[in-house]
């Protein structure tokens, strides 16, 4: 199981992702441009001392990732608030890839259509959306909890 960001805007976000992966034993993947320089204090602040503990792969655009994706032959999962399956009602396998969008525009639409599945979490209506960690954290939290327990 691995996650993806498609141009991160916000350190802190990433930060706090990057850290989940490190704690869940997930892959992260950041495909460029991100909206902050890796080195940014934010970043680090919000990784601390687990950014050595996962393991990162930066893409530099959509297409090389796309063409990483395809060698590997992963699923490729987006998250996002124009989807019509419920994230919980999804079958997930141990080779996805959960993506996530950009904190300030989502994804494109080559994204989108690249996309095996497009999912969603369901909030009160009238709502915008859920912070991009807590979404991470959230499919993360499902998908592992479907992979590492299928009786569940």
């Amino acid at each position: 199981m691995q996650i993806a960001l498609f141009q991160p805007d916000i350190a802190q976000n990433t930060g706090t992702i990057l850290r989940l992966c490190a704690c869940l034993g997930m892959a992260a993947h950041i495909i460029e441009p991100a909206g902050f320089p890796v080195s940014d204090r934010l970043f680090r602040r919000a990784g601390m001392d687990y950014l050595d503990h996962v393991s990162l792969t930066r893409h530099d655009s959509w297409s090389k990732f796309e063409e990483w994706r395809a060698a590997q032959g992963n699923r490729l999962l987006l998250f996002t608030t124009r989807a019509a399956t419920d994230y919980r009602d999804f079958h997930y396998q141990t080779s996805d890839i959960l993506l996530f969008g950009r904190e300030s525009a989502g994804v494109t639409d080559a994204v989108v259509e690249a996309a095996d599945a497009r999912l969603v979490i369901p909030i009160t209506p009238g709502l915008r959306s859920l912070n991009v960690a807590m979404t991470a954290a959230m499919a993360a939290g499902e998908a592992l909890r479907q992979t590492r327990n299928p009786q569940a």
